[in-house]
């Protein structure tokens, strides 16, 4: 067990990164004006966006944002800008590169997944799957009650997130009465990309939370049986599902739901759906890395924990 993240003060420096695609410069603006209505300092790297096939900027550029942001002395959390894809091609970058002494938190979703999934790992940082700035930036797209609980979270006025009347979706859910062990994930499209690569998940001892967005019911039950096919499910304490959006069948018709309650039901690992997080308005945070606790008590629900890092090697 390891000291969480440090919680934000007023007139604290944010990094703002874009690791996978770019905005519109009114939409950078707009993210700025938003960290300043809650008297944070947003700073943004020299030559931020360039045109570029894929991304945001160069493989270069987007590498030295991110190691600058890493390395800062002066700042507490590194916020992405905007999803999309590139992330991933930072990893072999950051993989060169020597973990800081001090952790820092990252915000993000969706592509960020990637990074994530890196600092979890390899380097055993905390990080928070919350809303983008983007986003943020932006009128209508994120819920009052989801600001405020990211700003509690950030400030350090609530310690822990909480959500409750969790669906078992398998026999295996339904037995459970308590289990402790930190959660990590993301985005399902994002994480099978790594298989097969170094910087690949490991779910011993860990609950696995995922979402989605366009992704039609046949490819999702595509890519978790492929999980379960490379042996990523061994040792896994728990699955996790959030939102999972967009997902429509070209004659208009969505299996996305069918098509996780069938495949939940022939897992051997407990599976839950009810984590409001995903890439919906009312994206709720979800921290990785921490401690966590699902239980069974009138109903199940999960607690978990921003003061404290779990790696999952003590997890019950």
């Amino acid at each position: 067990m390891m000291q969480g993240w440090q919680p934000l003060q007023d007139g604290d420096i944010v990094d703002i990164i874009a690791p996978g695609w770019a905005t519109e410069p009114q939409v950078l603006k707009s993210s700025l004006e938003f960290l300043e209505s809650w008297n944070l300092k947003g700073r943004v790297p020299k030559n931020f966006f360039k045109k570029n096939l894929t991304a945001s900027n160069t493989d270069e550029a987007r590498w030295s944002h991110l190691q600058a942001a890493l390395q800062a002395k002066d700042s507490k959390v590194i916020w992405c800008l905007r999803g999309g894809y590139g992330s991933l091609r930072l990893l072999p970058y950051l993989e060169k590169m020597k973990k800081p002494l001090k952790a820092k938190l990252l915000i993000g979703i969706s592509d960020i997944t990637s990074l994530h999934n890196y600092l979890n790992h390899q380097w055993l940082w905390p990080s928070l799957h919350g809303v983008l700035l983007d986003r943020l930036g932006q009128k209508d797209l994120v819920s009052l009650k989801i600001k405020k609980e990211m700003k509690d979270l950030l400030w350090g006025k609530a310690t822990e997130v909480t959500f409750k009347k969790l669906k078992p979706l398998n026999l295996a859910a339904k037995k459970i009465r308590q289990i402790k062990a930190p959660v990590v994930g993301g985005n399902l499209a994002t994480l099978q990309a790594s298989l097969g690569t170094p910087y690949e998940f490991d779910l011993q001892n860990k609950f696995l939370f995922l979402e989605d967005i366009g992704e039609r019911g046949y490819k999702l039950d595509k890519m978790l049986v492929h999980f379960q096919q490379a042996g990523k499910f061994k040792n896994c304490r728990g699955i996790l599902l959030g939102h999972f959006t967009h997902g429509d069948e070209p004659n208009g018709k969505n299996l996305v739901k069918k098509s996780l309650i069938t495949w939940a039901h022939e897992s051997k690992v407990p599976v839950f759906s009810g984590i409001e997080s995903g890439h919906h308005i009312n994206l709720r945070p979800v921290p990785f890395m921490t401690s966590a606790t699902l239980s069974n008590n009138s109903d199940f629900q999960i607690v978990i924990q921003t003061g404290v890092i779990d790696t999952g090697v003590s997890a019950q």
